[in-house]
């Protein structure tokens, strides 16, 4: 291969693999070594099995503190797959409490105007099955929803989903499989919610990334203008 040469070798257990990475600013060529984890064995060698507590810690229905963080949530991370497996994960954002609880057992998420891709909903036609992660903002522990997803129009309670007078041109239903409370040791580790901790000039803004990637033909200051105080203005204008 011209950009990564891979070999590997059969031992008892697994397979060796040595991949020649890209070039480094010094034009050396680093290779690396590595050993595929092919069974639950194997991986249960390395990470052993969870107590208790941990195991036994999936519901199949929303307890009242479920609903209460759901009330306080602005933002839930989904991810989903198509039939083929390609996996996609979306945020979506709303004042807290815009995830609507149907019973104990049910969730809707509103759609909200966006780049219409529409890359969750179409792998939901495909395969039902999502993934949802939902965050309180300071909170470093969040809430997991996982199950069989539906997408719906015209619903009656679409009418309280109104935010900033745009109504839902549609919503995922979401029938809850499992729901439980992940624990809040990689938000602790990467101290994501502590600001001391934030630089985002550090990295290129969305203008610049959006110059080099998407719109290499736009002056930038054009890109800038979209991006600026009245991209934040039109969040709810189809």
């Amino acid at each position: 291969m011209s950009t990564a040469e891979v070999t590997a070798h059969t031992d008892a257990q697994a397979t060796a693999h040595t991949d020649a990475q890209a070039a480094d600013t010094d034009g050396k060529v680093a290779a690396h070594t590595y050993t595929e984890i092919r069974s639950v064995e194997e991986l249960r060698e390395l990470i052993r099995e969870p107590d208790a507590p941990a195991a036994g810690k999936v519901r199949t229905s929303l307890h009242p503190y479920d609903k209460a963080w759901l009330a306080k949530s602005p933002l839930v991370v989904m991810a989903t797959a198509d039939a083929d497996g390609r996996c996609d994960t979306s945020p979506k954002g709303d004042p807290a409490g815009f995830v609507k609880v149907l019973d104990d057992t049910t969730i809707v998420i509103p759609e909200r105007p966006g780049n219409r891709r529409a890359d969750g909903w179409l792998n939901v036609l495909q395969n039902p099955h999502v993934g949802l992660l939902f965050l309180v903002p300071g909170r470093s522990d969040t809430l997991r929803i996982n199950g069989r997803a539906k997408l719906v129009k015209d619903a009656s309670f679409f009418d309280e989903m109104l935010v900033k007078g745009h109504r839902p041109t549609l919503a995922l239903v979401v029938e809850i499989e499992e729901v439980f409370f992940h624990c809040a040791k990689a938000f602790i580790r990467s101290a994501t919610w502590q600001p001391e901790t934030w630089d985002p000039k550090a990295v290129p803004s969305t203008a610049q990334i959006a110059k080099a990637t998407t719109r290499k033909h736009q002056d930038i200051e054009e890109i800038e203008a979209f991006y600026g105080a009245a991209y934040g203005e039109k969040l709810y204008e189809a």
